[in-house]
C-alpha cells in the first residue's frame, strides 16, 4: 500500500510503498477514505512531542472503511464505516482505566503517534476504539469531528454547565473552535471569538456562525467570561484569558502541546481563578459527541487535499492558512 511516512521529525513525509498491515485479535483493517490534518500532527512531524514511533504514519482523525475484521471483532463488519481516533488502546487495569479516566492510562497508545495512522491507503485499528458515524456525514466532512471536534467537545464540558459559564471565550478559531463554537450556541451559550490580531477571515468566520463578539486575543471581550477555551498553542494566551474571565471561573488549554507560559502576577489567578489541561479523550466522550453532533447539526468547514500532498496541508495548517479543517483524501 501507499503511505505518508515520518522517518524522523523535523522533515518532511517521505511516499513510500509499505506492506499492507493484518488484523489482529480485536482489530479492524479499514481503507482510509478520510483523514483530518490535526495540529497534533504538527506538534509530531515538528518534533515537539516526543518519542513517536518511528518510522510513523501520522494521522488520527481517520474515516475508514472495515474490509477485514481479526478474531473476536463483535460490533464491526466488512463493508461497514467507521471513525478512528487519537485513543487507540488501553490497559483497562491501571489505576487511571478502573475509575473512568482512560484517557490518561500509564500505557495508553495514540493512533498516528505511537502506533501508525491514516496518512495511508489502509490502516489497523483496535476494533474497541473505533465508533460508527453518522449518515448525515460525508467522508470529508465527519474527520475533523474525531478529534478536533471530540477534544473540543471535552474542553466544553470542563468549561462548566451552561448555567456555570453561559459567556464563553474560545482563543484561536480554527478547526477545533469552528466545531465547539456550534455545539455552545446550540446549548444557549453566548461565543467570545478571539483570533490573531488583524486575521480578518477568521473573524468573519466566527461572526457567520454566531459569535456574539469578535477580536484579537489582544482585545478584552465586552463582558467578563465565565470560562475559556484555548485552541491556540501560544502560552501568553493562558495570561490573556486569565485576565477575560472572571472570578471562580476555568482557563482551558485544549491542545496537547503549547508554548512556555510566561509568569504573570498572582493576582490574575487568585479569586479562586484556575488553569485546566485536556488530555486525549475517552470513548465516553466519543460516543456523546458523536451521538449529539447531527442533532445540532454540526457542520464542518474543510479545505480537502490529495494524499500525497500531505506536506502542503500540514504546511498550510503551520503558517495558518487552512480555513476551518484541511483533511486529506485517498489518490493512489
Amino acid at each position: 500500500m501507499r503511505a505518508m511516512i515520518l522517518e524522523k521529525p523535523g522533515i518532511a513525509l517521505q511516499e513510500r510503498e509499505v506492506s499492507t498491515p493484518s488484523p489482529g485479535a480485536g482489530q479492524v483493517l479499514a481503507r482510509v477514505l478520510a483523514c483530518a490534518v490535526c495540529r497534533t500532527d504538527l506538534h509530531v512531524v515538528d518534533g515537539e512531542l516526543p518519542n513517536p514511533k518511528l518510522p510513523l504514519i501520522p494521522g488520527h482523525e481517520i474515516v475508514g472503511e472495515v474490509v477485514d475484521c481479526g478474531p473476536e471483532v463483535e460490533h464491526f463488519s466488512v463493508g461497514m464505516r467507521v471513525g478512528i481516533p487519537w485513543l487507540g488502546w488501553t490497559c483497562g487495569d491501571c489505576v487511571y482505566c478502573k475509575t473512568n479516566r482512560e484517557n490518561l492510562c500509564d500505557y495508553a497508545r495514540f493512533t498516528g503517534y505511537t502506533i501508525d495512522g491514516g496518512y495511508a491507503e489502509f490502516t489497523v485499528a483496535e476494533a474497541a476504539f473505533c465508533f460508527p458515524l453518522h449518515e448525515t456525514y460525508g467522508d470529508v466532512e465527519a474527520a475533523p469531528l474525531l478529534c478536533a471536534g471530540l477534544i473540543g467537545y471535552r474542553s466544553l464540558v470542563m468549561a462548566g454547565s451552561v448555567q456555570e459559564a453561559s459567556h464563553l471565550g474560545i482563543y484561536g478559531f480554527g478547526g477545533a473552535a469552528h466545531i465547539i463554537a456550534q455545539v455552545a450556541l446550540y446549548e444557549g451559550r453566548k461565543v467570545y471569538a478571539f483570533t490573531r490580531p488583524g486575521k480578518t477571515s477568521d473573524q468573519e468566520f466566527a461572526r457567520s456562525l454566531g459569535a456574539t463578539w469578535v477580536g484579537g486575543s489582544n482585545e478584552l471581550p465586552p463582558h467578563p467570561l465565565d470560562a475559556a477555551i484555548l485552541f491556540a498553542p501560544v502560552g501568553p494566551l493562558v495570561v490573556a484569558a486569565l485576565r477575560a474571565v472572571r472570578k471562580g471561573c476555568r482557563v482551558i488549554c485544549g491542545g496537547i502541546h503549547m508554548s512556555d507560559i510566561p509568569s504573570f502576577p498572582y493576582s490574575l489567578l487568585w479569586e479562586e481563578r484556575s488553569i485546566h489541561s485536556v488530555a486525549n479523550l475517552t470513548r465516553a466522550d466519543a460516543h456523546a459527541f458523536l451521538n449529539l453532533a447531527p442533532k445540532i447539526p454540526v457542520r464542518t468547514e474543510t479545505e480537502s487535499f490529495w494524499m500525497s500532498n500531505a506536506n502542503e496541508a500540514l504546511s498550510r495548517l503551520r503558517s495558518g492558512r487552512i480555513h476551518g479543517a484541511a483533511v486529506l483524501v485517498p489518490n493512489w
